[in-house]
């Protein structure tokens, strides 16, 4: 497959929280040929590799949710700036002079930036929060945004970014990795196991609106069932502000493996079988205990009367930013332990977690 043009579509589509028609649009196109694909009306899709399931074999569900952080418009003021709320969850410092893109009535994405009083005016906070901040896109009056950019409230917002990809370092940058890069993965799982003899049904699922809330792995859940879930999340890479012992999430150190958040304490016995096949294939994971943060698995590991589930997390740098960073590497690796954990899967392995 080619890998980093799938990470590049699927990042620089357009997908805030309940918009995420252009992701999965995006995602059928790179979907295995011959797949079953669902989709419902939350825009959650569903892939099945071998084009329908075996009822005779239990089913591993393989997640990535398709949003991103985004903003919605809230009102238009009369000079025409345009006050915005967020769909999920922003550090507001982390907007302040940026660029967004608008999605108005027509589908058409218009520029704007993210401002906030100068400091020539005074009185300013020295952090913005979001009651400061307002969308520029370059218009004097409401009737100019409404009629000629088309933009009403409950418009979308996404950030205006573009993708790199630096292969002599192994470094790429964008927007939305968290979960772009997920959505990827379990995309590339749906290809590499398509033509595999397995003793599990593997069903893929690409959710939608996990940054407000996790909402659409409870459809996932219902209509899936699944016996077994394995989640991929765009995890926040701690390298670059975590004091040394407590970096459990790094950049080129292989996927992470989260034993605990706020949603979910990982089924041990499902979590030591993955480590133990990760050090049997010699791919490099990192181990985490997370106070904070809740991921997919949270719904998943209390759905079908408790589902074993385990986060595969990709590190990124800055996620719920405008621009991350995030390795390959990372996610080649991330892909084939997915694929070892899925190939050794049976009813019995499963039914002892």
């Amino acid at each position: 497959m080619e890998s980093v043009k799938m990470i590049k579509d699927l990042a620089t589509a357009f997908g805030a929280p309940g918009f995420e028609d252009e992701v999965v649009a995006i995602a059928r196109r790179y979907a295995p040929a011959g797949a079953g694909i669902v989709e419902d009306s939350m825009r959650n899709l569903f892939i099945c590799p071998k084009g329908e399931a075996d009822p005779s074999l239990p089913t591993v569900l393989v997640d990535a949710h398709s949003d991103e952080l985004g903003l919605m418009v809230q009102a238009i003021m009369s000079n025409g700036n345009i006050v915005f709320t967020y769909l999920g969850d922003w550090v507001p410092g982390a907007l302040s002079s940026q660029k967004v893109s608008i999605k108005n009535l027509d589908g058409e994405l218009i520029t704007g930036i993210v401002a906030t009083k100068p400091p020539h005016f005074g009185g300013e906070e020295s952090l913005p929060n979001l009651s400061a901040m307002i969308i520029d896109i370059g218009a004097t009056s409401y009737e100019e945004v409404t009629e000629t950019f088309k933009i009403a409230p409950a418009c979308p917002i996404v950030p205006y970014t573009d993708f790199s990809y630096d292969a002599l370092h192994d470094i790429m940058m964008s927007k939305a990795f968290d979960c772009r890069l997920g959505c990827a993965a379990v995309l590339e799982v749906m290809h590499e196991v398509k033509d595999l003899q397995l003793n599990v049904n593997a069903v893929g699922a690409l959710s939608a609106q996990e940054e407000i809330g996790i909402r659409g792995a409870h459809i996932v859940a219902n209509r899936v069932k699944p016996d077994i879930a394995i989640c991929f999340e765009g995890c926040p890479a701690d390298d670059t502000f975590a004091q040394p012992h407590l970096m459990q999430t790094r950049l080129k150190h292989g996927p992470m493996l989260r034993h605990l958040d706020q949603g979910m304490v990982t089924n041990p016995r499902f979590m030591r079988f993955a480590l133990d096949l990760a050090k049997e294939f010699h791919i490099p994971v990192q181990e985490a205990v997370r106070t904070g943060g809740r991921t997919n698995g949270a719904v998943y590991h209390l759905s079908n009367m408790g589902v074993p589930t385990i986060v595969i997390g990709l590190p990124v740098r800055y996620v719920h930013s405008h621009n991350s960073i995030a390795s390959f590497a990372d996610y080649k690796k991330g892909v084939q332990l997915a694929i070892e954990v899925i190939k050794a899967l049976n009813y019995e392995k499963i039914t002892s977690f």
